[in-house]
């Protein structure tokens, strides 16, 4: 996932022991979202076609139960996805903070105003995160 190709290397190496460290929700959360779209498309289209394209044709109960059962294999797995996001989201969050109180260098001021940024809008946590980073070698001695 290394797209940070433009920015300085202390930036880089923080956000790859950051990735390290989310890494396997990261792989385990498309897995399950890339299985799961197919399985729902699938079943919904075949459900649509057999109620509504053939109404008046006899479908089988065994058809109808095999489609409703990969639709909801499918939406677990997207369920499961969203709840691996959310534990992605949750990590990344956790490391950041205790890399922001860790620091020797940034001032109190400085860790508890990106420590509130990141509680206000975690999503936008690693953009703080950056930013906290190149303001902490700005006052490195």
């Amino acid at each position: 996932m290394q797209i940070w190709t433009d920015m300085p290397n202390f930036i880089k190496r923080e956000l790859e022991q950051l990735e390290e460290k989310v890494s396997p929700f990261t792989k385990k959360a498309a897995r399950y979202i890339f299985w799961s779209t197919p399985l729902i498309i699938l079943s919904l289209i075949n459900l649509m076609t057999l109620f509504f394209a053939m109404p008046d044709q006899e479908t089988s109960p065994l058809a109808i139960l095999m489609y409703a059962i990969m639709g909801a294999l499918g939406f677990a797995l997207s369920k499961e996805g969203k709840h691996q996001q959310q534990e992605i989201q949750k990590i990344s969050t956790g490391y950041i903070k205790e890399r922001i109180n860790k620091s020797q260098w940034a001032p109190d001021h400085l860790k508890s105003r990106y420590q509130a940024l990141i509680n206000e809008q975690p999503r936008k946590a690693i953009p703080y995160f950056i930013q906290f980073l190149k303001e902490e070698k700005r006052v490195w001695p």
